[in-house]
């Protein structure tokens, strides 16, 4: 008689991936949004992992989850799992598709500066596939597809590659700049505004003018290169990041009325240290570099 006794079965993959994202982000929302999936759906997984070992790994409170004793003490050994299950997920993308390069952006990076850098990076290397995503935020890179974040960046970061400095200043199209001799002009005008960015509130506090009236109170855009457009059209003033709009000043669409200012942040980007060792990836990112 053949011996083949029962044993216990893996748990599902997806409650494992729910838990693990949830302990490292901590929490259900937090996990749906790296997931792509619902809260719900993330708590229904954990609960299904819960139920089948019979012990909580969160508890529930009004204002969120907290990991229990237990979810505390497993959570560092998902994370590493998972590190690991990516880590061999990219290397069978690398090795299947070396000639693959992804690159991961914001949108207004990825519309405004990455975009016309692309056209020459494919003229220079047309033996390299290069795709763009836009996130709003940087991905977790161990976990997604991607060989290159290029995001901005506050602070200096040993890991990153600074490519450059931001500035900003308002700037319109010239015929309206015609109308603004003085930054207190701009209370007469329409100012465009971003609904994350607070670019208005930085050039009012570091010119002092912030106080003086309401900046940007105008329409608000949830993509900056959508509220360039409205620039360029000379239905307003925006905020200016110098290097997303410099194409538009060099050719005089649009113009700046007054001196630029450091916003703080930096365009950055970096890779994982096993990314550095292919050689696509290194010539893509030594090309932007040369393009800055």
């Amino acid at each position: 008689m053949a011996i083949n006794p029962p044993y216990e079965r893996f748990p599902s993959l997806n409650a494992l991936r729910a838990f693990e994202a949830s302990a490292r982000l901590g929490g259900f929302a937090q996990a749906a949004q790296e997931l792509s999936v619902t809260p719900g759906a993330v708590a229904a997984q954990v609960k299904l992992l819960e139920a089948e070992y019979g012990s909580a790994l969160f508890e529930r409170h009004a204002r969120g989850v907290r990991l229990t004793p237990l979810g505390h003490s497993v959570r560092k050994d998902f994370i590493r799992a998972f590190d690991v299950l990516g880590e061999a997920v990219r290397n069978l993308r690398r090795m299947s598709k070396p000639s693959n390069v992804h690159i991961v952006t914001s949108p207004a990076l990825a519309q405004l500066w990455l975009a016309p850098r692309v056209i020459k990076l494919r003229e220079v290397f047309q033996d390299i596939d290069l795709s763009v995503t836009a996130l709003e935020e940087p991905p977790h890179l161990k976990r997604g597809p991607f060989d290159i974040c290029l995001f901005y960046s506050e602070g200096s970061q040993s890991h990153h590659i600074r490519l450059a400095d931001e500035y900003i200043t308002p700037v319109c199209a010239p015929a309206l700049a015609n109308r603004i001799r003085h930054p207190r002009d701009l209370a007469e005008v329409t100012c465009i505004g971003d609904v994350v960015w607070e670019d208005w509130k930085v050039w009012g506090r570091v010119t002092g003018w912030g106080d003086k009236f309401t900046l940007g109170a105008g329409p608000r855009f949830s993509l900056y290169a959508v509220a360039a457009q409205e620039a360029l059209l000379g239905l307003g003033v925006i905020m200016g990041r110098r290097s997303l709009v410099q194409p538009y000043l060099e050719s005089g669409a649009l113009v700046a009325p007054f001196e630029w200012v450091p916003l703080g942040l930096t365009i950055d980007a970096w890779t994982l240290p096993e990314s550095r060792t292919s050689v696509e990836v290194n010539k893509v990112l030594e090309a932007i570099l040369g393009f800055v």
